[in-house]
């Protein structure tokens, strides 16, 4: 699957997540195979939601993880918690889904802050 920077969270093009997307078409793409569903949220709503998604202080699989260059989600990438220090995530950089730890995030400015954790919650958790 490749990064296209124009798929964003709502796109219509292209139709599916698996033929392109950006970091948050593909960690909600993800979510959604385990089926687990998160409205399409670029990161500043995604990280302002109290409905859908909270914050929380530790992670767990399954929960988006969000980095910037400062503390603002506005403009921050997003990626999916898979296990300890392991975040799956899609960025132009690589081109492909990869998995970085915090440390990898930390080396690039633009990723260098962790802006926080978001759990979908159980009420966007398809039946």
């Amino acid at each position: 699957m490749p990064y296209l920077g124009s798929a964003i969270p709502g796109a219509v093009e292209p139709a599916s997540w698996l033929e392109g997307s950006n970091c948050q078409r593909f960690s909600y793409g993800l979510l959604s195979l385990f089926g687990v569903h998160c409205p399409p949220f670029r990161s500043s709503e995604l990280w302002g939601d109290t409905e859908a998604t909270k914050a929380v202080g530790s992670p767990q699989p399954l929960d988006l993880v969000l980095y910037n260059r400062d503390a603002d989600s506005y403009g921050a990438h997003v990626g999916v918690w898979m296990v300890e220090d392991e975040i799956l995530h899609l960025c132009a950089e690589v081109g492909r889904p990869v998995v970085w730890s915090a440390a990898e995030f930390a080396k690039r400015a633009r990723y260098s802050t962790r802006v926080g954790y978001s759990e979908p919650s159980s009420a966007s958790r398809l039946p």
